[in-house]
């Protein structure tokens, strides 16, 4: 009788035995299986689509978003015609965008505020009806054209843009003056910079 016993209970062992061993095999195979070659490459794609996804809308946000606020340098000011200087009177100054408003018999011109030679500031002198750098007296006239000293060239020009009942006159590439006749409003854009001609030149 107890035979019978005790080799019903080493079956029972090994039966036990061998349903656990299949299922430890099964997870460890499953916990160390490494990807294969498809995988990888597919994972590397994903990765390389979300970056190129990311880098084109930063790019597009860049663009479409204005770098400068209205009324900061780099950025456009709006001017009303009505503080706009009489043509031949002394020119305004703007510091904060960093400009001379000029108002000429030709049109009104948006002109930097920095010489042409070195980069000093030059101011307008009534005495003399011209601008004049106090650093080295580079000398120009109130449309900014140079008349002498060190100065390679004009002053340098803000594009000008002039807004009528009837529509909007800009400066040209040389940035001529504008006349303002009629204008309900001026916009001076000092992100858009325009290199005055060569001293000497017409």
């Amino acid at each position: 009788m107890t035979t019978p016993t005790v080799t019903k209970g080493k079956s029972a062992a090994a039966q036990t035995k061998d349903a656990s061993a299949p299922v430890v095999a099964a997870g460890s195979e499953a916990a160390v299986k490494p990807i294969n070659r498809r995988e990888f490459l597919y994972y590397i794609w994903g990765a390389s689509m979300a970056v190129f996804l990311a880098q084109t809308a930063g790019a597009i946000i860049w663009f479409a978003l204005p770098r400068f606020r209205e009324g900061e340098f780099g950025g456009v000011f709006s001017i009303d015609p009505a503080t706009v200087p009489a043509v031949g009177a002394t020119p305004v100054a703007n510091p904060t965008g960093k400009y001379w408003l000029s108002n000429t018999p030709n049109g009104v011109l948006a002109l930097s505020m920095v010489c042409t030679h070195l980069g000093c500031l030059f101011k307008w002198v009534d005495a003399t009806g011209r601008f004049e750098c106090p650093c080295h007296g580079s000398k120009f006239e109130e449309d900014g054209t140079f008349i002498e000293g060190p100065a390679p060239r004009s002053l340098d020009r803000f594009a000008v843009r002039v807004v009528t009942p009837t529509g909007a006159i800009e400066s040209d590439a040389s940035g001529s003056a504008v006349k303002i006749d009629g204008a309900t409003r001026i916009e001076v854009n000092t992100g858009r910079k325009i290199k005055g001609a060569g001293a000497g030149e017409a």
